[in-house]
């Protein structure tokens, strides 16, 4: 059916068929967490350290690279739900996993590793992209906020402030994804390596900051941090929720940024400048949480519905991560990106390490 002739059918049949327009692609996104699940309680794989949302985005990978286009037509909605509505929904519900407490753990240094860590890895990825690779500015600004807030989402956040063409949008999100992806599997291996051989002072809970503000996208940081420890994660979560609520002040920062070097005295040009919700209602959960309220026979479903929504989130990532996508984006951008992944490895660690030690 055209677009056309469903712009003109009754709303009210419209609303009625689309909850059922999402189960082919919840059922698949479903099926691979069943799988990753099922996968992860394997002795081998469990002592490989791929816990079932690791697990999830690979199963997801595979099958969005092999089978999922002749699916894509009837599952694409179900899986852009999982995607972004189940992501949401999974990390305002890990709020039961945590306390005030927990986040006092992480407390001011967290907010100062983020602040340092976004504010240099974007100036970073303007100077690159401009004086190194030659880059047009939009594109190096978007895979610059991609890349230091969280990834997709802060890209399509930041494409309305600089007015950047849907192909460049494309390819700072095909960045993301490349090294976000890349990065669930490294940083899981980095600790190990560093727990065996002592480089940096790193404990679970600092390691878990270093996680949640340096990767990319949300559901990257749970899956890497999932991997290493409980303790981790739930320090990961806590300061990447940090770091998306910073997305607001960045955007206007930048909006007023671009429109003093356009000399704009045009005060009917706003942008709507997205506010990341989902982060502000984690923490109140937490908040909530940490009264102790709610019965452990109530708190434990929830945080095994969470689980599931989580990886499921993870396999429709995994679903929509398409390898040609990638390859178009060409070689400048995923070179900047290349090195600003670098650069939130070794220069993210640095400032963590050096933030702790003075604070």
């Amino acid at each position: 059916m055209s677009t056309h002739l469903l712009h003109y059918l009754p709303k009210r049949r419209l609303l009625s068929r689309e909850p059922l327009a999402l189960l082919p692609g919840l059922a698949l996104a479903g099926a691979l967490t069943s799988a990753a699940i099922w996968a992860g309680n394997i002795p081998l794989i469990m002592h490989l350290g791929l816990g079932a949302l690791t697990l999830a985005i690979i199963f997801g990978i595979i099958a969005g690279n092999t089978v999922y286009p002749w699916l894509q037509p009837a599952s694409h909605s179900g899986v852009l739900f999982a995607k972004q509505r189940l992501l949401r929904m999974g990390i305002i519900l890990y709020g039961f996993r945590l306390t005030f407490q927990q986040i006092a753990d992480v407390g001011a240094a967290g907010v100062v590793i983020d602040l340092l860590t976004l504010s240099s890895t974007f100036l970073l990825a303007c100077w690159l992209g401009r004086k190194v690779f030659g880059m047009d500015s939009q594109t190096a600004m978007l895979i610059g906020a991609g890349s230091s807030i969280c990834g997709a989402a802060a890209v399509m956040a930041t494409e309305p402030v600089l007015k950047a063409e849907a192909g460049k949008v494309a390819v700072a999100v095909a960045t993301v994804v490349l090294f976000g992806t890349l990065a669930i599997f490294v940083y899981p291996w980095l600790y190990r390596l560093n727990l065996h051989y002592h480089w940096l002072p790193f404990s679970e809970l600092s390691f878990g900051v270093y996680t949640g503000s340096t990767i990319h996208e949300v559901a990257q940081v749970v899956a890497a941090a999932h991997s290493i420890s409980p303790e981790a994660e739930n320090a990961a979560v806590i300061t990447k929720m940090i770091r998306v609520m910073m997305l607001a002040p960045f955007l206007l920062l930048v909006s007023g940024y671009l429109s003093r070097r356009r000399g704009s005295t045009d005060t009917t040009d706003k942008t709507a400048i997205t506010v990341p919700w989902f982060a502000v209602i984690f923490i109140f959960v937490a908040a909530f949480n940490s009264f102790h309220l709610l019965p452990a026979r109530v708190v434990d479903p929830l945080i095994t519905l969470d689980t599931a929504m989580l990886a499921m989130a993870m396999a429709a990532l995994g679903l929509t991560t398409h390898v040609g996508a990638i390859r178009r984006a060409g070689l400048k951008p995923i070179l900047l990106a290349g090195l600003l992944f670098i650069w939130l490895i070794i220069g993210g660690g640095a400032i963590n390490q050096l933030v702790r030690h003075l604070i």
